[in-house]
């Protein structure tokens, strides 16, 4: 059985600090349960940060 994942991405201007960016990425990890996969960072100084959790199937059992 294969492992399914939700992927979003989240885009966080130059203007933004990395404390900042810190404390959104950790309360997505703490209350959505998502974790971070790759971040990017563009010319001009954008980042980008690409997220994903765990899709859990429920499977009927009767």
């Amino acid at each position: 059985m294969a492992v399914d994942y939700e992927y979003k991405q989240v885009t966080f201007l130059p203007r933004v600090s990395r404390a900042e960016i810190r404390r959104v990425l950790t309360d997505d990890a703490e209350y959505g349960d998502w974790e971070l996969t790759r971040m990017t960072v563009y010319w001009g100084g954008v980042r980008r940060a690409e997220v994903r959790r765990r899709v859990i199937r429920v499977q009927r059992t009767a």
